[in-house]
Parts: structure tokens; sequence; C-alpha cells
């Protein structure tokens, strides 16, 4: 039985697709019969600025649609790390990108520096990272199935993305079932 509420921040800069990932994880939970709120905050700049999308997870009805300390953290970049890292609950799990948040903070959970951003280049688009974190975090986490988030996907991806999105996913699952090896090379 998954927790009765689960809290988690994707956070970075403004272009990276946080909003995006956050909206297809919503949609996959939704449609496995869970209760979702979202909220983002972002800075007054389209590129480059901090962003994050939070979702509060319930089996139930949302009782307090924001997120008061993170179960879960994804960082798609370091700009994200100050504003988030003091909301982590203990044990929390994090997901960074090896290459724009090199450097972590200390503290109890469990911490995955994964090459995100490196696995979405050598897909062909660096814009597909968010997918490729998306994919790891569900992988590491159980929130919901990959047929669920799979199917949001499908569904969402214009064209022209579809194949390299599906991909995305396909290379975040593997990315998260060897993440030593992964933040190891």
């Amino acid at each position: 039985m998954p927790k009765s509420r689960i809290e988690l921040r994707f956070g970075g800069t403004g272009g990276q697709g946080l909003l995006l990932s956050a909206k297809l994880l919503a949609d996959a939970l939704a449609l496995e019969g869970r209760h979702v709120a979202q909220s983002q905050t972002y800075e007054p700049t389209s590129r480059g600025g901090f962003c994050n999308a939070d979702l509060v997870v319930a089996s139930g009805e949302v009782d307090y649609p924001l997120p008061v300390a993170f179960d879960h953290l994804v960082l798609l970049d370091k700009i994200a790390i100050k504003p988030s890292w003091p909301r982590l609950k203990a044990g929390a799990l994090v997901i960074a990108d090896t290459r724009l948040c090199p450097d972590l903070p200390g503290s109890d959970g469990q911490h995955y520096q994964l090459p995100l951003s490196r696995t979405a280049i050598e897909l062909g688009s660096e814009r597909v990272t968010n997918i490729v974190a998306l994919a790891a975090l569900i992988d590491l986490t159980g929130l919901c199935k990959h047929k669920s988030v799979e199917q949001v996907v499908r569904a969402s991806s214009p064209r022209g993305f579809l194949d390299l999105n599906m991909d995305a996913l396909a290379a975040g699952y593997e990315l998260a079932k060897a993440p030593a090896v992964a933040a190891a090379s």
C-alpha cells in the first residue's frame, strides 16, 4: 500500500521541462486513481532562473495542496539545491544530474547522482533530460507503473518527439536500474 501522502519536487531552471514532468507524473498517477495537487514557482525570466514544480500525492483527497517537506527531490540544476534542500524529509530520495549538480550537501537518505542530461544529449536532444529524470524517479520510487507514464507520454507528445520521448523513458529506467554504475561513469 502506498504512503497516504507523498510530496515531491522537480527543481532546476526555466526551460528544462520541469512543469511538463510534473504534469505527466500527475496524469499517470491520476490514471491509477491517486489524487494529486500540483504547484509551481519560477523566477520572472523565461530561461535560466530558478523553477520548480511540486506535487502532493494522496490516496484520498489532498487535505493541503502545498508540500511541507519533500519525500523525493529531482534536481536538474544546482540553482535548485539551496531553496529545496532544507525542505527534505529525513531519509528522502534525491536524484540529481551529475553534470549540472556535481556537488550535493550532505544529509541522510538515498542520493543518486545520475548522468541525466548527458544521457539526453546522447539520445539526440538535451531537451528530454526531464523525461529521462522522470523515468528514473518512477523506477527508483515505484510511484506509478511504467505503463501509466508511457500512456500519458504517448498521449501528450508532439508527433516529432514521440520516439525521442519514449527512448528517454527507456534510458531513464535503465539509469535507475544501475545507479552505482551510472554515477561512477
